[in-house]
């Protein structure tokens, strides 16, 4: 779909935004949704990089994921809007920086919920440290026997890294797998999103 995005420059630049991606049948795609590079372009008139938001669907079929992407702006749309049980099953991540973890957690075959669950913790635990800070977190990888998140907010122009041991997320995994209902993890998932900005953000879900 061609899309218009306006620039500072007052161009215009006219792209073509796809609805839907398949990383199966397109697999260079997963590395540029991680790294951000996806559905990145730079003004030809005065070079500034645009990074805009639209809706599409995500297709992985190698990891069973039909996901849909909504922009930031859409958040309060999506939890009052109602839900179309006739239309086929997605899951819901809001904003391109969920997107990028998302596809990170399942390029790693972790469990999403784990995750988000491991994200809960270091939020409280950054309040503690930096309640006048306001923080966000992001998966980035596994190696080494632990998981690396990125703590942005705490210094301008800096980010810190928490290292969790695998350990830990292996017993976040088998308290998940034995209890889903548990408080903490059924309050990550509201309709069809499983998101640590559920807890985050409880005035949102009124």
């Amino acid at each position: 779909m061609i899309r218009q995005i306006p620039c500072f420059c007052d161009n215009t630049l006219e792209v073509d935004i796809p609805e839907e991606v398949n990383l199966d049948t397109e697999p260079g795609l997963v590395e540029a949704i991680i790294t951000g590079t996806f559905l990145n372009f730079t003004c030809p008139s005065c070079g500034k990089k645009h990074k805009p938001e639209f809706a599409l669907t995500v297709l992985w079929p190698a990891k069973q994921l039909a996901l849909e992407v909504l922009p930031e702006l859409d958040r309060g749309e999506f939890y009052r809007r109602q839900e179309d049980k006739k239309a086929p099953p997605k899951e819901t991540v809001i904003s391109f920086p969920e997107l990028s973890e998302r596809i990170a957690i399942l390029r790693d075959g972790l469990e999403v919920n784990a995750i988000e669950a491991i994200k809960y913790y270091l939020y409280m635990k950054a309040a503690e440290s930096w309640p006048d800070d306001e923080v966000s977190i992001w998966y980035q990888n596994s190696a080494g026997g632990a998981l690396e998140f990125h703590i942005h907010g705490i210094k301008e122009n800096e980010v810190a890294v928490s290292k969790i041991p695998l350990t830990l997320y292996n017993k976040t995994l088998g308290d998940y797998r034995q209890n889903p209902k548990a408080e903490t993890f059924s309050s990550l998932r509201v309709k069809s999103y499983t998101s640590v900005q559920n807890l985050l953000r409880p005035e949102e879900l009124m």
